[in-house]
């Protein structure tokens, strides 16, 4: 305790610690602050003796954060955020908005609701710059490892702040003209996301009401789905939002109210004062819209 009290932390050791925190490697985190691996290693070196205790646990997978280290790091984030905010106003002219958004989604929504609005904001903010991460998992908004994520979910996290933004219904489709049809729908070949998406209520709808049938296509996302339906390989659950404007597709069902599951936009709450952030979420909410 006495070594962490007289070891006076800077500001380059604070970014040095937040980006092993952000990325759990030595490679990874040199790369983010333009330094070899083994620089990073030795600074952290130096860093532990000074604090007389280790910030990280080590093992095959990589740097775990501990208590203190991810105390400390909350505190690089705020410093960088009055870094960025300060940079900004620099560049920015009164009435522009500038900087760079990270937003995180599923491809299938990035592709069909969130690219287009973004093409008409920057139009109007042509300073604003766009980090856009597309993935099943939901990235940390606490870690900073996105400014915002557009989801389809039930049940946001309730550390996170969002704005409801429609339902997501979803419906049974196959490629226009296809030879499968809705009567013979158990002896059709299927395409799902079993492996990519377990808990995904369309893979749940189909093994409670077909639960002897499996996939002949296995994908890694709703995207992925659509564009082998598209080619005719097989019948697949879509949302409605995405499949009925597509030519190439045609609906073989109703709407499915098990598949049913809401779009959220969601940010963390200390990210919202932010300028750059607070546009876009805004542009999002009110421009990103489903029926409900």
């Amino acid at each position: 305790m006495i070594a962490e009290l007289q070891y006076k932390l800077g500001a380059s050791e604070l970014e040095l610690i937040l980006a092993l925190v952000r990325t759990g490697k030595l490679a990874d985190a040199g790369e983010r602050l333009g330094v070899d691996a083994s620089t990073v290693f030795r600074s952290l070196q130096r860093i532990e003796r000074g604090l007389g205790q280790a910030l990280f646990a080590r093992s095959r997978r990589g740097y775990q954060p501990g208590e203190l280290a991810l105390a400390l790091a909350a505190q690089a984030e705020q410093i960088e955020a009055a870094l960025d905010t300060a940079r900004l106003a620099l560049r920015q002219q009164p009435g522009q908005v500038a900087g760079s958004v990270r937003i995180t989604s599923t491809d299938t929504i990035l592709h069909a609701l969130i690219a287009p609005a973004l093409a008409a904001l920057r139009r109007e903010h042509p300073l604003l710059e766009f980090d856009l991460h597309t993935g099943n998992e939901l990235a940390s908004l606490t870690r900073r490892d996105a400014d915002l994520a557009v989801r389809a979910t039930r049940s946001p996290p309730p550390h996170l702040i969002g704005r409801r933004l429609g339902v997501i219904r979803a419906a049974l489709y196959a490629a226009r003209d296809s030879r499968w049809q809705a009567d013979a729908l158990a002896q059709a070949d299927w395409i799902a996301p079993d492996e990519a998406l377990p808990e995904h209520p369309s893979v749940l709808w189909r093994k409670k009401h077909y639960p002897k049938l499996h996939p002949a296509y296995r994908v890694s996302s709703i995207q992925s789905v659509l564009e082998l339906v598209v080619r005719d390989l097989g019948v697949g659950v879509l949302p409605q939002f995405l499949a009925d404007a597509h030519p190439g597709l045609q609906r073989l069902s109703e709407e499915l109210p098990e598949c049913r599951t809401e779009l959220w936009l969601l940010t963390h709450p200390e990210a919202r004062h932010l300028r750059r952030i607070n546009t876009v979420y805004q542009h999002l909410a009110d421009t990103v819209r489903l029926p409900e």
